[in-house]
C-alpha cells in the first residue's frame, strides 16, 4: 500500500503566537516543546568520548554491554525482574520506534490500532504510515475487535496521568482477549510528582503484578531523554516480548537502523549512573513548584500532571484563547487540541525551560491577575 497523505505537521500553527511571544519585553519563555534544556551528563560525555574509535559497523541488537544494562535498568530501577538479553533491543530514539512500530510487525490496511485520549501525535501517525485505523479510546472494555496494536502512554503526555498497576493488569488482559500487541510508552517513568508517585516508583507494564510472569505480546518502551538529557543523543530502547523483538530486530537489520557504536557506550554509562538521574529531577521538582502556584493563581486548574515533564492546564475556555493570552504574556504553550480532539479547553506547558525562564513565566502569570 501506498503512503497516504500526512497531517500537516500542527507546530506551524503556532508561528503567529510565538512571533508575538518573543516581542516581550523580557524576552519569550517558551513552554511549548519538552526539549531539554539542561546539560547532558558529564558521565555520559566522558563515555561517548573514549568510544569515538568506532571503525566497525555497530550491532542491530546492542552491544552485550549494553543489553545487559538494559537489563539490569529494569530490574534496578522498575523493580522488574526476568528480562534476559533477548527480551531488549535499543532503538534511534523512541519516535522513530513508535512511528513505525506497526509497520515493522506486519499492520495494514483495515486493522485497528488502539491510543490514548490525550495522546502523543506519533501514535495515530504510525497507523496512518500503515494503512490503519487510529481509534482514541482509554476504556479496555471498549476497545475493538481487529485490534491488532494498543498503545498506552504512562505518565502520559500531555496530560501526565500515571496507570497504577490494576489498569495496566486490565489492560493486559484485554489486549490478551483481542490477540492484540500491547505497547507502554513509559519515556517519563522517572519523575513521579504527586500522590504515591512521589515517593513510590512508577508501575511498569512489564511488572510481574500486571503480567502474571508471561511478557509474552507486551512491550515497554523507554529513552534516555528526559531521565539523562540526551534527546540529541537518540537513545532509547524497547524491552518485553521476546518474538516481536526478534521480528523487529531482523527488519532492523534489514533497513540498516542500528544505534551508533558511541552512543551505545554513552547509553551504558547513564543506565548505570543514578545519582545524575536523581539531580535531574530536582531541577523538574523545583521548576513544577514554582510553575504550579503560578498558574493556579492566574486562573488556571491544573488536571493529571501527575509525572513527568508537563503541566495539564486549563481556564476552562477554549485552548487557543489561553494560547492567546499566555503569548501577550510572553510565554508560549501547546493547544490541548494537538493531541487529539477530546481537550479542547486545556494546553500543555513543559517544565523544560531554565529556571529563569520558568521564573519569568510565573512572574508574568501573577502579574497578569494584579
Amino acid at each position: 500500500m501506498a503512503l497516504q497523505p500526512l497531517p500537516d505537521y500542527p507546530w506551524d500553527a503556532m508561528v503567529p503566537y510565538a512571533q508575538r511571544a518573543r516581542a516581550h519585553p523580557d524576552g519569550i519563555a517558551d513552554l511549548s516543546i519538552g526539549s531539554p534544556v539542561d546539560a547532558t551528563p558529564e558521565v555520559v560525555r566522558t563515555a561517548l568520548a573514549h568510544a569515538t574509535d568506532a571503525h566497525a559497523y555497530p550491532t542491530t541488537a546492542g552491544t552485550p554491554a549494553l543489553r545487559e544494562a538494559i537489563v539490569d535498568w529494569y530490574s534496578r530501577r522498575r523493580g522488574v525482574t526476568g528480562l534476559t538479553v533477548d527480551s531488549v533491543l535499543p532503538s534511534i530514539g523512541s519516535k522513530e520506534l513508535v512511528a513505525l512500530l506497526p509497520f515493522m510487525i506486519g499492520i495494514g490496511a483495515g486493522d485497528t490500532i488502539v491510543h490514548p485520549t490525550a495522546a502523543y501525535p506519533t501514535y495515530a501517525i504510525g497507523a496512518a504510515l500503515c494503512g490503519a485505523v487510529a481509534v482514541a479510546s482509554d476504556r479496555p472494555e471498549e476497545w475493538p475487535k481487529g485490534t491488532k496494536l494498543i498503545w498506552l502512554n504512562s505518565p502520559g503526555n500531555p496530560d501526565g496521568r500515571v496507570l497504577d498497576v490494576d489498569y495496566l493488569r486490565t489492560a493486559v488482559r484485554r489486549a490478551r482477549e483481542l490477540g492484540a500487541l500491547i505497547v507502554n510508552d513509559e519515556c517519563y517513568a522517572e519523575l513521579g510528582w504527586t500522590g504515591p508517585w512521589a515517593s513510590e516508583p512508577i508501575p511498569s507494564i512489564l511488572d510481574a503484578r500486571v503480567t502474571g510472569g508471561d511478557t509474552a505480546g507486551i512491550l515497554s518502551i523507554y529513552s534516555l531523554s528526559k531521565q539523562s538529557n540526551m534527546a540529541g543523543y537518540r537513545a532509547a530502547f524497547a524491552a518485553g516480548c521476546e518474538r516481536t523483538l526478534a521480528r523487529l530486530l531482523t527488519v532492523r537489520k534489514h533497513a540498516g537502523l542500528m544505534l551508533p557504536a558511541p552512543l551505545q557506550a554513552a547509553m551504558v554509562a547513564a543506565l548505570g549512573d543514578d545519582r545524575h538521574v536523581e539531580e535531574q529531577r530536582e531541577r523538574y521538582r523545583a521548576r513544577r513548584a514554582v510553575l504550579v502556584p503560578a498558574l493556579e493563581a492566574a486562573g488556571f486548574r491544573i488536571d493529571s500532571s501527575e509525572a513527568g515533564l508537563y503541566l495539564w492546564a486549563t481556564e476552562g475556555r477554549d485552548a487557543w484563547a489561553s494560547i492567546d493570552r499566555l503569548a501577550d504574556l510572553g510565554i508560549l504553550a501547546g493547544p490541548g487540541v494537538f493531541y487529539g480532539d477530546f481537550y479542547p479547553e486545556h494546553v500543555r506547558l513543559s517544565l523544560t525551560a531554565t529556571d529563569d525562564r520558568i521564573a519569568a513565566a510565573a512572574a508574568r502569570l501573577r502579574a497578569s491577575v494584579l
